[in-house]
């Protein structure tokens, strides 16, 4: 296959450049600073900023696929201007590719698409599928935004998919790389009392869905990129000592949290029992169903 990827130096993005070079694909990826996106990724890198224009034409013609992961990082203080740039960058940005995408001839066939679990807004212990509404936050208006300048491209005649994502077990990056260090030290615990569901997925089964909804023609819309089972916050926690062999029983009050990260704390002290209809109706084995196991695979 030929496929154009964007946003593919971070956590996710280089994994499944990686993925699609060891099964024989020809690459392409999207960046602001293509150089250094070429020699770190080995691929070739054409230059874009998702902020300036729509998405170079000839770097999305002829493509079996298109994969967009491109956003600025959510894990920040969600300041007047953090909040502007979370927002541009996934709904500005989104639409410029679609943009390129309406240029490009021909079209690529697919567009995957990043999207977050956040979309839905904090739900309790209800579980939540594809078909569960917008919640009303700020982060769920985020990913609405997103999802629809992204499922713009069907009237281009191109098959989309979502891909909203839960907490991606992987030390290199995002909230586990985040958890390390409390817990090595014996000092991590539940957070805000530990009964919000945490929706994880190990890092292998993201790559998995992507490819698999990069190659399904029966794969569109949304779909939930979490492990089957979610676990309370309570339950990871202990999970993630185990696996360190370290305690995990320092509890970390919500006001404590509120404090470090500000508003962004409610990605945190609330959370989705999400689970994945979608991608198990369409017959997507999960690679890591247990989270003992998917913890110990993950530190490995």
């Amino acid at each position: 296959m030929r496929v154009t990827l964007t946003g593919a130096t971070g956590l996710i993005g280089s994994r499944l450049v990686a993925a699609l070079r060891r099964r024989g694909d020809e690459v392409t990826v999207l960046s602001r600073r293509p150089e250094a996106a070429a020699a770190q990724l080995g691929v070739e890198a054409v230059g874009w900023d998702p902020a300036a224009g729509a998405a170079p034409a000839a770097a999305l013609a002829g493509r079996d696929g298109v994969i967009h992961l491109a956003g600025a990082r959510v894990d920040q203080r969600w300041t007047a201007s953090a909040r502007r740039e979370i927002r541009d960058s996934r709904e500005t940005g989104t639409r410029h590719l679609v943009a390129g995408i309406a240029a490009a001839d021909p079209r690529p066939r697919a567009l995957v698409s990043s999207s977050a679990v956040g979309y839905y807004g904090p739900h309790g212990d209800e579980r939540v599928t594809e078909a569960t509404p917008p919640g009303d936050d700020f982060l769920a208006g985020v990913c609405a935004a997103w999802e629809r300048e992204a499922l713009a491209a069907r009237d281009l005649g191109v098959r989309v998919v979502v891909v909203r994502t839960g907490v991606v077990l992987d030390p290199g990056g995002g909230a586990l790389a985040r958890m390390l260090p409390f817990f090595r030290l014996g000092i991590g615990g539940p957070v805000a009392g530990g009964r919000q569901y945490l929706p994880w997925i190990h890092v292998d089964d993201v790559v998995g869905l992507y490819l698999a909804a990069l190659d399904g023609d029966d794969w569109e819309g949304p779909i939930n990129a979490t492990a089957p089972e979610p676990v309370t916050n309570r339950e990871f926690s202990r999970a993630l000592g185990r696996a360190l062999r370290r305690p995990a029983i320092a509890p970390v009050p919500a006001f404590a949290i509120r404090a470090l990260y500000g508003d962004m704390a409610e990605v945190v002290t609330t959370g989705q029992r999400a689970v994945p209809e979608r991608p198990l109706a369409l017959g997507y084995a999960f690679a890591h169903t247990d989270l003992d196991e998917a913890l110990r695979s993950a530190l490995r």
